[in-house]
């Protein structure tokens, strides 16, 4: 079983769920490959794919290789997850998909940038620094920074435990999360 295979099979499965092929991995097992297949989308808002696009993918996936003449009875195991949030961010969908969330982001000087990605285009990102708990900036600190992706080395999403629900940059969740004033912290 190889990728130049199990890729064509897989591929049209994981549009029509309106996700994309993130990564590939096909990992020999005894006598068995673990299919390893991470996926991402923008979801119904934008933010990444729910758990039930994920799962309803994953069994039409199973179905196409258990079809497929290309893999005939050779066994595997399928594994099939989102991204994650400890992925770095690599593409300005990324970004955009994980807006209002804390970033720590690698600067082409060696720098470091902690803030709250607040807006994303095809070239910039714009990442907004809050102040620690109980402390203010600095007066002539900038909180708005609008980087070019390429001046970004690496970014990762900060796990955030008991942040504040704030409405204009936690729109995700449903509506009764939003009435009663709580934010949805996974995604």
């Amino acid at each position: 079983m190889q990728q130049r295979v199990v890729e064509p099979i897989i591929l049209p499965v994981l549009e029509t769920h309106g996700l994309e092929l993130d990564k590939l991995d096909i990992i020999p097992a005894g006598k068995r490959k673990v299919l390893r297949i991470t996926v991402d989308g923008d979801g119904p808002k934008g933010r990444g794919p729910l758990l039930d696009d994920i799962a309803a993918a994953t069994r039409d996936i199973s179905d196409a290789l258990d079809e497929s003449p290309e893999i005939g009875d050779a066994p595997f195991t399928l594994e099939v997850s989102s991204r994650g949030v400890g992925k770095p961010l690599t593409e300005a969908k990324h970004f955009r998909r994980n807006t209002g969330r804390l970033v720590l982001a690698v600067l082409v000087d060696g720098s470091q940038l902690r803030g709250r990605i607040t807006e994303t285009t095809d070239t910039t990102v714009t990442i907004t620094v809050e102040p620690e708990a109980g402390k203010k900036l600095p007066k002539d600190v900038d909180p708005v920074h609008v980087l070019e992706l390429d001046e970004i080395t690496k970014a990762t999403i900060q796990v955030e435990m008991n942040r504040k629900y704030t409405p204009e940059l936690d729109e995700i969740g449903d509506e009764s999360d939003e009435a009663s004033g709580q934010g949805n912290e996974e995604n």
